[in-house]
């Protein structure tokens, strides 16, 4: 006799399928760094104005299906100031080697010293992720097995979600179909177990690809490791340069953050490969030594007496030197120690400006002056190194400045750069590259240098401008235009001081100078510290 056919319960069928019954796919993030929306309002406007990290994107993309997510991580740890990487739980496996990339990266000391650069500047976190473009490179393609071992995990998961869907689907309708006891329909019960079943095994692939996912990871993980290191590095090194060679030419944080990123990029770019881009070390000790000089009070200036040295400054004599005029015997001596500067004189400190009107600059643009000296500097390069520190004097002060350079007959460019306006980097940048290569000639750019003074006290009434003429040639002038020139200095009470570069100067640079240094040595920049002082 047969055994009787058994029931199936409607309470059975929900047990068997109980875990998967409402299970939702979490959501899962292709993104392995935490972003807030603002962070996403910067990323869509640096990529909506750097094309360089367009392309990046898409060239990765031709080989990587993930690569703009890894951009777009590597931006968002270079640029927040707390980077958070989201457990591994919570990310789409495909996009587990991106998280591992990340990890890597922000656990490494050459990162955490990249960091120091760009956190919180979209450009420069644009700026290292473009450095770090072959590094990407060459991780994806030491992570692609570990990758392809993801992407298998991915799409087990899914298959399982949609077998979870399916035994759903198939418990709705055996409830639909279900006596008032419970009972269910064979057909209907059938349906719903095989539904279990596949769930089941697709649960059990999952599980099996996420581990081979795991391991491939872990196998990858030291050599993206390593290669990230060495990436960052090279990008915290270039971001360095780029900071050093942006505050040598005096260009601030402010007005960097002003700049769109293609225009800052290109002026990094024109800032590197420049004439003067290989002595920017040479720019930038200037102008420190310059803004320390600006700190100092000006010397021997009517003011408090602080003590006695030795000088050749008559006015500031001590009693006793003057007692010794007396003496017939005395004289010669006193010849003699007044020549050598070592006569004992007040030394007296004030706080008097040094000057009121403009402060010109005329650059020697010669062509001896571009042919490198010893250490490779070139006159050239010392002299507009002094011409931008004293731009900086100028606007410490308030005062207009003007670079003027020169060299043959006919031969002489003006650069004006008003107290009342912004000293705009590109104007900085053409006055220091151009350069003329000719013969030398001082009676035209001394000329236009007393036209700017004199054009500025009939304007504002402004007197006591400076000029420099810096320089490493000898030029005579002629003895009608010296009477012009002494009139012109005598009128508006201005000061010459010359600077002589590699030869003791000439009988002209004695005459039209109020004070003369030579310069042998064109290394040592603190031959010139003293000009600072009283400019």
């Amino acid at each position: 006799m047969a055994k009787p056919k058994a029931i199936t319960k409607l309470q059975d069928l929900a047990s068997r399928a109980g875990r998967w019954l409402g299970l939702q796919a979490p959501a899962r993030h292709t993104g392995a760094v935490e972003s807030d929306r603002f962070d996403e309002m910067t990323w869509r406007d640096i990529t909506g104005q750097a094309a360089a990290v367009r392309e990046l994107i898409e060239d990765l993309g031709e080989r990587h299906d993930y690569a703009a997510d890894l951009v777009k991580d590597m931006f968002f740890g270079a640029y927040k100031a707390s980077p958070v990487v989201r457990p591994a739980g919570d990310m789409d496996p495909s996009r587990l080697v991106n998280r591992q990339a990340i990890t890597g990266l922000l656990e490494s000391p050459e990162f955490a010293e990249l960091r120091r650069e760009t956190v919180g500047d979209p450009y420069a976190s644009a700026m290292a992720v473009l450095a770090q473009a072959e590094t990407m490179r060459r991780m994806l393609e030491q992570a692609a097995g570990a990758q392809q071992a993801a992407d298998e995990a991915a799409r087990a998961r899914q298959e399982q979600q949609d077998a979870a869907a399916a035994v759903q689907a198939a418990m709705e309708q055996a409830a639909a179909a279900a006596a008032e006891d419970g009972s269910v329909p064979d057909e209907a019960a059938a349906a719903a177990d095989a539904a279990v079943d596949a769930a089941g095994q697709a649960g059990e692939r999952a599980q099996a690809a996420a581990e081979a996912a795991s391991r491939a990871l872990a196998g990858a993980a030291p050599g993206m490791r390593a290669t990230g290191r060495a990436g960052a590095q090279q990008a915290a090194e270039q971001a360095r340069e780029e900071a050093v060679l942006m505050a040598a030419w005096g260009v601030g944080p402010g007005e960097l953050q002003r700049m769109d990123f293609d225009t800052r990029r290109r002026l990094a770019e024109r800032l590197r490969s420049g004439r003067m881009s290989q002595f920017v070390n040479l720019i930038g000790r200037f102008r420190q030594m310059a803004a320390g000089q600006r700190a100092r009070k000006l010397e021997r200036v009517p003011g408090e007496l602080v003590g006695i040295e030795t000088g050749d400054d008559l006015g500031r004599l001590i009693p006793s030197e003057l007692a010794a005029l007396g003496v017939p015997t005395m004289r010669a001596v006193f010849a003699a120690r007044y020549a050598e500067g070592r006569l004992f004189v007040y030394e007296q400190r004030g706080e008097t400006e040094a000057g009121q009107g403009a402060i010109v600059c005329c650059v020697d643009c010669s062509g001896s002056m571009g042919s490198p000296q010893a250490g490779g500097i070139s006159g050239e390069a010392w002299a507009k190194a002094c011409a931008l520190a004293m731009l900086d004097q100028a606007r410490a002060a308030n005062r207009d400045f003007a670079g003027i350079l020169f060299s043959s007959a006919g031969q002489v460019k003006v650069f004006r750069f008003p107290a009342a306006s912004p000293a705009r980097i590109g104007d900085v940048v053409d006055f220091a590259e151009f350069f003329f290569g000719g013969g030398t000639n001082f009676e035209e750019p001394l000329a236009a240098a007393a036209e700017l003074l004199e054009a500025e006290f009939s304007a504002d009434g402004k007197m006591r401008g400076d000029i420099a003429l810096v320089t490493d040639g000898v030029c005579g002038v002629s003895e009608e235009w010296m009477r012009a020139w002494n009139e012109r200095k005598a009128a508006l009470g201005f000061r010459v001081f010359g600077i002589q570069i590699g030869r003791a100067p000439g009988a002209p640079m004695d005459a039209l100078s109020d004070n003369v240094r030579l310069i042998e040595d064109l290394a040592e920049t603190e031959n010139a510290a003293d000009i600072f002082r009283v400019v």
